[in-house]
């Protein structure tokens, strides 16, 4: 193989690599799914800890660190007992404990707008830029459809 036919492959090749690797690292937009497979308030009130299932989600979604999970379902039990369930939010606290791990590819994941697997790890100043970008992009949507 001459030279040229070398550094042509070598050239394509890191090309190859690149791109992959900045389609792995690529967010996908935001979307909420509410409270997953748990209802999203009481018979009376439809969606009275919607709100909090949201946030989670966007917590979930942009991924981090553990402390950082720790944290997101922390958030989630005090939104839930501030509405006035508090035993539901110790329930609820279990269900993401156990059930949001990175680890499994779910729709429901920590981490879960990235590719899987993420795992635990802190966000880059890349990736911060792509939860800026698409969190704005979800507000401007979410107030378009209200």
């Amino acid at each position: 193989m001459n030279r040229l036919s070398f550094f042509c492959i070598s050239l394509t090749t890191a090309c190859l690599v690149n791109s992959v690797s900045l389609y792995a690292d690529s967010l996908a937009p935001f979307t909420s799914d509410g409270c997953s497979a748990f209802p999203d308030g009481t018979m009376q009130h439809r969606q009275l800890w919607l709100k909090c299932c949201t946030a989670h989600d966007y917590a979930y979604w942009k991924g981090g660190t553990y402390q950082e999970r720790v944290q997101a379902d922390k958030a989630l039990n005090h939104c839930v007992t501030d509405v006035g369930e508090p035993e539901l939010a110790l329930l609820m606290l279990a269900g993401v404990r156990v059930g949001g791990t990175p680890f499994f590819p779910t729709t429901f994941r920590w981490g879960y707008g990235w590719p899987y697997p993420r795992n635990y790890r802190a966000l880059t100043p890349d990736e911060l830029k792509q939860v800026r970008k698409l969190s704005m992009k979800a507000y401007i949507n979410y107030q378009l459809e209200k």
